[in-house]
């Protein structure tokens, strides 16, 4: 269906990788989308689940939320899965363990395959309301949610878990992480995903894959999933080497690039790994449009796709002048024109 052309900056040797599975649910290739707020929507799940995606996450959502809005069109536009993108799991987050449990019935009743639960989140907000990456310094408090969610929703529902290597670097950051790591796999998470930077980093310096290393050995077989500076199908296949992690999260990687999923199946493959030409970027870029302005109307949607648009533009020869040419945009037709002038090959 599309046409690429070759990209010459990767190792393409064969690999042998193990299938993922988390719980019950196989995954298959283990190189999957993270959930990614403010991104991760429907529309961005479909795109790349349509590009080799094996497995998605939904943007992360607050247990309130999911509480509050569970049906009309607001609950359609961030509370929606398909058929054609399972297996798929959604994240929550919140500070009570009770509302926690109740938002994962409604997120299992929604169609999700798997419950994740965010406790990394390092935005400053987030951590003001003892969410996300909070409850890595209240290891109590983390394990009531796993202990609550686990019990909520049925057996065959995998519940996860996505941490950062602690609040900070100190003793006792390390030993709140390994007993919020141990005690939910003893209360039955079927997976942990680690990020490598801790909280106060937050998206800053560099992600630690040598804790990632020590975390899968200590681990042993429970599966463990590493996320942090995954942007090429190369540095996914790396992370696996290099830590020994069961699969890849990838995040901001895949943002503006769902051809990362694959590119890194047919690096691990051995066989030649391609970019998309512009007509497959155009292509994609209009379904991806197109989708979200079926979930959000067409008022809404050309303001929420300029972000898309912008991070798009990074695979494009003249970033700069496309990315300038997407925040422009206000109607569905200077989207469209943005793509006739700037994605036609030749």
């Amino acid at each position: 269906m599309f046409s690429s052309r070759r990209y010459g900056g990767l190792n393409t040797m064969s690999r042998q990788i193990p299938k993922l599975r988390i719980g019950p649910v196989e995954i298959g290739f283990p190189v999957v989308q993270a959930a990614l707020a403010g991104y991760s929507d429907w529309p961005m799940r479909v795109i790349a689940t349509r590009l080799g995606a094996p497995y998605t996450v939904a943007e992360v959502m607050l247990d309130r939320f999911v509480l509050n809005v569970s049906r009309g069109r607001k609950a359609r536009q961030y509370i929606r899965t398909t058929d054609n993108e399972h297996p798929c799991g959604a994240q929550l987050m919140g500070s009570v363990p009770e509302e926690f449990a109740a938002a994962a019935v409604k997120m299992v009743e929604a169609g999700f395959d798997v419950i994740d639960l965010n406790f990394a989140c390092p935005v400053k907000k987030v951590l003001g309301k003892c969410r996300g990456g909070f409850l890595l310094s209240t290891p109590e408090t983390a394990l009531e949610i796993v202990a609550r969610v686990r019990e909520a929703v049925p057996a065959a529902v995998p519940v996860t878990v996505k941490m950062r290597r602690g609040m900070d670097d100190t003793p006792e950051s390390r030993k709140n992480f390994y007993t919020i790591f141990d005690g939910a796999f003893r209360l039955g998470t079927a997976a942990i995903t680690v990020h490598g930077r801790t909280v106060r980093q937050h998206y800053e310096g560099r992600s630690s894959w040598e804790f990632l290393c020590e975390v899968k050995r200590h681990a042993g077989p429970r599966t463990v999933l590493g996320s942090g500076d995954v942007f090429t199908a190369q540095d996914c296949l790396e992370m696996i080497a290099q830590t020994g992690v069961d699969g890849v999260v990838v995040a901001r990687g895949a943002i503006g690039n769902p051809w990362i999923f694959r590119q890194a199946m047919a690096s691990a493959a051995g066989e030649p790994v391609t970019i998309p030409n512009l007509s497959e970027q155009r292509e994609v870029i209009a379904e991806h449009y197109r989708l979200a302005e079926e979930t959000y109307g067409p008022e809404r949607c050309c303001r929420l796709m300029r972000k898309f648009g912008i991070k798009y533009s990074r695979l494009h020869p003249h970033a700069e002048e496309v990315g300038a040419a997407f925040v422009a945009v206000a109607q569905r037709e200077q989207w469209h024109n943005v793509l006739k002038e700037w994605y036609m090959d030749g």
